[in-house]
C-alpha cells in the first residue's frame, strides 16, 4: 500500500444486507474500511437478542489511494461508488472521525436522510466530540449537533446535553 497521505475516504453502495461481508473482504485485502454499526435489542417470538446492524443501510466507507479505485470492485457485494456528477465523492477525514467518535463513545444519536434546516455553526469544546464543528438546532428540548455528511445525503444528529460548545 502507498503512504497514508495519498489515501482518501470514499463511500460505497453495497448490495442489501451485504455490508458486514463486504467489510470482511476489504479487511482480508488490506484495505482500510469503516462500517458504522449500532447495537439494538431485537425481539423474536421466542427470544431477545442484541444485534449489530449498519447505521446507514447499504453503505460502507473505505480509505484508498486513487490507484486502487477499480480494485474495490473485486469485492463481492459492491454496487458502486457514491458519486456526484459521475465522480466518486471524497468524504472528509473529519466526518469519518466524527462518526467513529460518536459511536465509540456511545453518544445518543440518530442518522437522518436528506437535508436538515441550517442552524447556528458551533464547535464542541468538551466531551468526546471536542473539536468537532457542526450546526445546532432544538429537537424536543435537547441540544443536538448536526454533522452533515453532505456527500452521501445523510446527517448525523448527536445529543449534546453532556458537552459544552462555542459559536464558530
Amino acid at each position: 500500500m502507498k503512504e497514508n497521505q495519498d489515501k482518501s475516504w470514499y463511500a460505497l453502495y453495497t448490495k442489501s444486507r451485504a455490508e458486514k461481508k463486504v467489510l470482511e473482504q476489504f479487511t482480508k485485502m488490506g484495505i482500510e474500511a469503516y462500517l458504522p454499526l449500532k447495537k439494538t435489542l431485537r425481539q423474536w417470538s421466542d427470544r431477545k437478542k442484541w444485534v449489530e446492524s449498519p447505521i446507514i443501510s447499504s453503505y460502507i466507507f473505505i480509505k484508498i489511494p486513487l490507484a486502487d479505485y477499480r480494485r474495490v470492485f473485486d469485492v463481492v457485494g459492491i454496487v458502486a461508488y457514491v458519486s456526484y456528477k459521475g465522480k466518486a465523492c471524497i468524504i472528509p477525514e473529519s466526518d469519518i472521525m466524527a462518526m467513529k467518535r460518536t459511536i465509540e463513545n456511545q453518544l445518543d444519536f440518530s442518522v437522518e436522510a436528506g437535508k436538515i434546516e441550517k442552524g447556528q455553526e458551533i464547535t464542541v469544546t468538551s466531551g468526546p466530540l471536542e473539536g468537532i464543528k457542526g450546526e445546532v438546532m432544538e429537537v424536543k428540548g435537547s441540544k443536538k449537533i448536526i454533522l452533515r455528511i453532505s456527500q452521501i445525503g445523510y446527517t448525523l444528529v448527536v445529543n449534546l446535553d453532556d458537552a459544552t460548545f462555542k459559536k464558530s
